[in-house]
């Protein structure tokens, strides 16, 4: 039997891996990584020496009809991102996707597999600390850059729900203005999960964005943003 498994991998601290997860990326044939450097520092870590391929969003169209060819062939491979829990806001999901069309058959006979090997997420880890209303959220992974951005902005300020997503720190200032026309809403902002310069800020809108103007050396990382009732 052959076995695509998604399999994740730290969001900071590199002893945020489950065993299981370390035992799934040595024994596989082949890892998908989305940035083969960035893989490599977590194997040197626990001492994982399986190959690596690169699999991202400009080269899965390409690596896609390879991958599933070593899966008829009854490779296993597993798929790792750059930090987190892949498929989710990730190219992978891409993958997983044509496996399931182009592979229908031999998943349903059994001869290969899709297998979750959970662990470590930004979305989660953020929620977990940042002690807003969660029993029920949206999550809109990263905003789109320009169409349909300010119509999103407008659904998250109408939301009863608490709405999470994913910033850049080159777009969070911008980010941070958008939101702060409502007023009437909690942002939350978890920067640096699992890193030792961990912080979460929250406030409105405006009190968020004049701290983060305050201190400019800490717009950098990746940004999770919660917006939530008070």
């Amino acid at each position: 039997m052959a076995s695509l498994y998604i399999v994740s991998t730290p969001i900071g601290n590199l002893e945020d891996i489950t065993l299981r997860a370390l035992e799934t990326l040595k024994k596989v044939d082949l890892v998908l990584c989305e940035d083969t450097r960035v893989t490599k520092r977590l194997f040197a870590r626990h001492s994982i020496s399986t190959r690596t391929l690169s699999y991202h969003a400009h080269s899965k169209l390409s690596r896609t009809g390879e991958i599933i060819q070593m899966l008829k062939e009854g490779k296993n491979i597993a798929l790792v991102s750059d930090a987190g829990t892949p498929c989710i806001s990730d190219p992978g999901a891409e993958l997983v996707r044509h496996v399931r069309e182009l592979l229908a058959m031999e998943l349903a006979a059994g001869t290969i597999r899709i297998e979750s090997i959970p662990g470590p997420s930004a979305l989660t880890a953020a929620l977990s600390i940042a002690g807003v209303p969660c029993a029920d959220f949206t999550f809109l992974g990263f905003l789109p850059h320009k169409k349909g951005r300010q119509t999103l902005f407008k659904e998250i300020a109408e939301s009863e729900r608490t709405v999470v997503f994913y910033e850049s720190p080159h777009r969070i200032m911008k980010t941070l203005e958008s939101l702060e026309d409502d007023g009437k809403k909690q942002v939350t902002i978890c920067r640096e999960l699992t890193k030792i310069f961990e912080e979460v800020a929250s406030g409105t809108a405006r009190e968020v964005k004049i701290y983060f103007q305050s201190h400019p050396d800490k717009v950098r990382g990746e940004f999770v943003v919660i917006v939530s009732e008070f």
